[in-house]
């Protein structure tokens, strides 16, 4: 193949930006090497001007379609940097024609650069390419991330266009397997329902549930009976627990404690201690979000014994209680006018400052539901 010249290279490149900037192209007299390299070719391209809103001009697609012709290499560097500053412009139409013309030449493109045309779409609200992005990312064996997802569902606050995303969504379950699906499937009811759009991410349970329910796992699940938890809908957070283990899912420590905190928000304390007593004869073993939503129940009740014996039954486990526990046992003791207990409490929390949970070991294990 013909070598381009360089300095066309450097012409075409510097006519690009004055261009773009309302200037004048005035070349500059400049020294040439006999070999056009790949990070020539990358330097040619990478200025310190900043492109307009208004989109790459046809020019811009000659000169990407000469660098991947004429790179002495297909890296995904050559191509790299004309994506990342496509999407810096926001210039969605160049973007897809440059994917079209690396699909024509058969270029793999890196999930990386999947994934940020991804964010770039999104945050247009271009549910079209969005979703052409996400089914490429997920062909290509790569998940989409967790921060992709909920720009993704982000752009779904500004567009009606949910019948056409479960159509999507239906689509994509179709021609994938289940076993790799799943992951997705939960990031994205995860990222509807964090975006602050809670009843689409459980209409989209219900859809795919209709369509294909062994697509979903037990983290699916987990994260369903969350968003119900969280919006008071408990009759509704039953039923989804009791369909739960009629799947054939057994529940684990995760599924519980959501149950529990669901009902511990509602005032539903005693049937909170018999999912407890559920929870411990299936052998799940209670945790620290467990202690602490029992602790807050009792103490809440008036009960502050149970309060102090879930309190000692958690420490003879080896579970560091945290300071919100201490201030609700403080708080509770106060109330029925047991200083002397509340005062070695307090004495207590202060001088085990340092060994006290934090925050970071409320979330260890809610973590697993968002992988």
């Amino acid at each position: 193949m013909e070598e381009i010249p360089m300095d066309k290279v450097q012409h075409e490149a510097s006519c690009l930006c004055n261009m773009k900037l309302g200037y004048e192209y005035q070349p500059k007299p400049v020294k040439l090497k006999e070999k056009t390299s790949e990070s020539q070719y990358l330097r040619a391209f990478s200025t310190d001007t900043s492109l307009d809103k208004e989109g790459v001009t046809s020019e811009v697609l000659k000169e990407f379609c000469a660098t991947i012709e004429n790179a002495s290499t297909t890296s995904a560097r050559v191509y790299s940097a004309y994506i990342d500053k496509m999407c810096k412009a926001g210039n969605l139409s160049a973007l897809s024609q440059m994917l079209q013309i690396l699909n024509d030449k058969n270029i793999v493109v890196s999930p990386n650069m999947y994934n940020l045309i991804l964010v770039e779409a999104s945050q247009k609200n271009d549910i079209v390419l969005s979703c052409q992005m996400l089914k490429k990312l997920l062909l290509s064996g790569e998940s989409p991330s967790a921060t992709s997802c909920v720009k993704f569902a982000q752009a779904f606050r500004e567009v009606n266009q949910f019948t056409e995303l479960i159509i999507f969504l239906k689509e994509i379950v179709s021609e994938t397997s289940c076993s790799s699906i799943s992951s997705f499937i939960n990031k994205i009811i995860f990222a509807f329902a964090k975006s602050g759009q809670k009843d689409s991410a459980l209409a989209i349970f219900e859809h795919l549930r209709e369509q294909n329910n062994s697509c979903l796992d037990l983290i699916t699940y987990n994260i369903v009976l969350d968003i119900l938890g969280r919006k008071g809908r408990v009759d509704e957070m039953l039923d989804m627990f009791a369909s739960l283990k009629e799947t054939g899912f057994v529940p684990d420590t995760i599924s519980y404690n959501t149950l529990i905190n669901g009902l511990r928000k509602v005032g539903r304390s005693d049937m909170c201690f018999e999912y407890f007593k559920e929870m411990k004869e299936n052998g799940n073993e209670p945790d620290l979000l467990t202690y602490t939503a029992l602790i807050d129940i009792s103490g809440r009740a008036g009960n502050i014994e149970e309060s102090l014996k879930f309190f000692m039954e958690m420490k003879l486990k080896g579970i560091l209680p945290s300071i919100q526990i201490y201030r609700s046992l403080i708080h509770n003791l106060n109330k029925t006018e047991n200083i002397e207990l509340a005062t070695e409490l307090l004495e207590e929390m202060n001088s085990s400052s340092t060994c006290l949970a934090v925050p970071g070991d409320f979330k260890t294990k809610r973590r697993q539901r968002k992988t």
